[in-house]
């Protein structure tokens, strides 16, 4: 006799839909913070009584991009095999890097344009302003990304450093992998095992917080719409179209001119990597949208598997144009939001960060979420509780799943148009099936 599965009292909760719930408690949320603006008495006692739940879970954030930079780009750098980084190698992480140093400077020339936030004027619930560190010069910049104490880098949370070091500590340990000495190779497959085992569980967590996430948006969403009113809606709005935008330029412009140079139709691109791009538009996860990716780049694209199982699996780690752009434009928001429009080096920092950042960075949904953390790090915007840094971020957590659609699109159709262009310089991509498309 078949035991009926006894239910948990939250059920409803934990096994209903995540985006669901994000995107509900962003609703909620600005519904009740709307109606509590035409209480104006009642705004300060509420705010003091909830802000509590909305600080604990931007320091629940806060607490993990330290150690999912570490672990995850050392285990994303460390995965590279040195047997692997030949031609073929070389080419798609040339490709990966420039297109995603592409995406995010086309994130930021839009949200230049546009200026999303500009005149908001957002004020975090503890009253403060937003507030910038003082903006270092262009070489100190590029001075600041080698950490002269990688520990002191680790317990100070400086986002730039801790990117370098991760990535030159895992190369190396791609090498040493390679060892002819066995004790040598078996201590760097161990040390391997240790680091992608805590990028794994650094995932987990993410996870765990994420199911705090609707609650995290309702209390900080609602307190931003009783304090701005519904003014909030239209700087939303401008950030969505602005991705968008950049999105599609992105495709056209740099994938389409891409794929021209090398004699490659765009629209027939699109209709052979369609139903990956879809899958991803959905599911919101490049590394869960892999398997779909790997076959319609050897049956609809004619990309040879040996081609196309090294440069797709790296892309859905290491390439993230869409999230670059995401991370361009967002910045940007939270700068002219709180007050602060970043200034040219800022800028550049975004640049740099969002491109080293990329590489280990999970595929999987949310994960761009975590990765502008790190980017407001490194350009001196703090997201400290209370903060109008942290209400403005709160405000992009709100839309991120919307945003997370598209982005994770484009992060897909990256992968398949470098992996087809490399294939095609490499002479080894099967033309008879573009001409079927």
């Amino acid at each position: 006799m078949a035991t009926k599965t006894k239910k948990g009292a939250l059920d409803w909760y934990f096994k209903s839909n995540l985006l669901t719930r994000i995107l509900a408690g962003l609703v909620l949320g600005a519904i009740a913070g709307v109606v509590l603006g035409f209480f104006p008495d009642a705004v300060k006692p509420y705010v003091d009584n909830v802000k509590f739940f909305g600080d604990i879970f931007v320091r629940l954030l806060k607490m993990i991009v330290v150690p999912v930079i570490l672990f995850s780009l050392i285990a994303g750098a460390a995965s590279i095999a040195p047997s692997r980084l030949g031609r073929v190698g070389v080419k798609i992480m040339v490709y990966y890097l420039l297109t995603s140093a592409f995406a995010v400077t086309i994130g930021l020339v839009f949200a230049n344009i546009f200026r999303p936030g500009l005149g908001f004027n957002i004020v975090g619930t503890a009253g403060v302003a937003g507030k910038a560190a003082a903006a270092p010069t262009l070489t100190q910049i590029i001075l600041n990304i080698v950490p002269t104490n990688p520990i002191e880098s680790l317990t100070k949370g400086d986002v730039l450093p801790i990117i370098f070091f991760s990535v030159v500590f895992g190369l190396g340990i791609s090498f040493v992998k390679d060892s002819k000495n066995e004790k040598i190779a078996k201590g760097a497959d161990t040390l391997f095992d240790v680091c992608n085992a805590g990028a794994e569980t650094m995932y987990k967590v993410v996870g765990g917080i994420m199911q705090y996430a609707p609650i995290g948006v309702f209390v900080l969403i609602s307190i931003v719409f009783a304090q701005q009113g519904p003014k909030a809606i239209g700087p939303l709005l401008v950030v969505t179209l602005t991705v968008y935008l950049g999105l599609i330029v992105h495709l056209v412009g740099v994938y389409g001119g891409l794929l021209a140079v090398y004699k490659l139709g765009l629209v027939k691109f699109l209709k052979g990597a369609n139903e990956a791009i879809v899958t991803a538009f959905v599911t919101r996860s490049s590394g869960g949208t892999l398997p779909i990716t790997l076959r319609v780049a050897e049956e609809n694209l004619g990309i040879p598997r040996a081609i196309g199982s090294f440069s797709l699996p790296l892309g859905a780690t290491i390439n993230m144009d869409g999230t670059a752009i995401y991370l361009g434009v967002c910045a940007m928001f939270i700068g002219f939001a709180t007050g602060n429009p970043l200034t040219f080096n800022q800028q550049l920092t975004v640049v740099i960060t969002a491109t080293l950042a990329s590489i280990g960075t999970a595929g999987v949904p949310g994960a761009g979420a975590i990765m502008l953390l790190m980017v407001l790090e490194s350009i001196g915007l703090k997201v400290t509780e209370g903060s109008a840094v942290a209400a403005a971020y709160a405000m992009i957590l709100g839309i991120d799943a919307l945003l997370d659609m598209g982005r994770t699109a484009l992060n897909v159709t990256g992968d398949l148009a470098g992996t087809s262009i490399v294939s095609k310089t490499e002479g080894e991509l099967e033309m008879a099936k573009w001409a079927k498309a």
